[in-house]
């Protein structure tokens, strides 16, 4: 059994599934979607795939160099993801653009998280409300695909909406750490 703090035994088996789908997802856009969802798919792997390794191994990433090259590349992930919602809305694909800018609302929710753990703790409830609020707006849009039928565009979301909601557990209990300490 977990104990408080801590993941249960079966988080990592589950996350690394999460991720390995989302990575199918993410070349079958490569090779079948538009160019927005390639690219949106693809920025948001690499997205996601930053803020694991900080979440999991932010101490070794305190470096200087290393945090900058972070940073960095999260911030291009950011500016390929608005690329690809402007391209949403060019082609008039409306859901996938809300779809986005709410995404983009749950990542800078999570840099202030990630970066100023202590500040989060002093508006937790605040914070916890706003992200109550961008999730629940994401899975209305996973239930919104599911009812037009697009059962690859529900299934795909739900995996988002799932390997964020994990990174957002993972960055609660470290800041909570953090905090404690």
């Amino acid at each position: 059994m977990a104990t408080s703090g801590s993941a249960p035994p079966w988080y990592a088996a589950f996350k690394i599934a999460v991720f390995a789908l989302l990575a199918c997802n993410t070349a079958f856009y490569l090779f079948a979607g538009t160019v927005s969802e390639a690219l949106d798919a693809t920025a948001w792997l690499v997205l996601l795939a930053l803020f694991e390794l900080e979440t999991r191994f932010g101490d070794r990433f305190r470096v200087s160099g290393t945090a900058i090259a972070i940073h960095g590349t999260r911030l291009a992930a950011a500016a390929a993801i608005s690329a690809a919602a402007i391209g949403y809305a060019y082609q008039n694909e409306w859901l996938d653009a809300v779809n986005t800018g709410l995404w983009l609302a749950v990542v800078v929710l999570l840099e202030i998280e990630v970066r100023h753990p202590r500040a989060v703790a002093r508006r937790r409830a605040s914070f916890a409300a706003t992200a109550a609020v961008l999730y629940t707006g994401l899975a209305v849009l996973v239930l919104i695909w599911a009812g037009r039928g697009e059962w690859f565009d529900a299934y795909d979301a739900l995996l988002w909406l799932t390997a964020f909601a994990m990174i957002e557990m993972d960055v609660l209990r470290i800041s909570r750490r953090e905090v404690a300490i």
